[in-house]
């Protein structure tokens, strides 16, 4: 199962991304992306990639409420105080 991350929301001013950009993980394991990327969000989606790889976002609490085929994380910054931007990631499964 592949992985596609894409912005859905950015709260506050995000120097990196903007809404909509994405990147895809391959494999399991394999990072792709054509635009560079926050070490922010990779820290935000380590400790879920792995297991929405084998299983539904349902079972790990990361389901949209709207949509529960995708899980929702957010990078780390905290926005308010670091006036930098809080970005917050869809994470949708593609079959290989």
């Amino acid at each position: 199962m592949n992985l596609v991350v894409r912005v859905k929301e950015i709260k506050g001013h995000c120097p990196v991304y903007k809404v909509n950009d994405s990147f895809r993980l391959i494999g399991g394991y394999k990072l792709v992306s054509e635009k560079p990327l926050c070490m922010h969000s990779l820290a935000a989606l380590l400790p879920h990639y792995n297991a929405l790889t084998v299983s539904p976002p349902g079972k790990w609490g990361l389901a949209g409420k709207e949509n529960p085929d995708k899980a929702y994380v957010q990078c780390l910054d905290a926005h308010p105080y670091t006036d930098g931007g809080t970005a917050i990631f869809e994470i949708s499964r593609e079959e290989w």
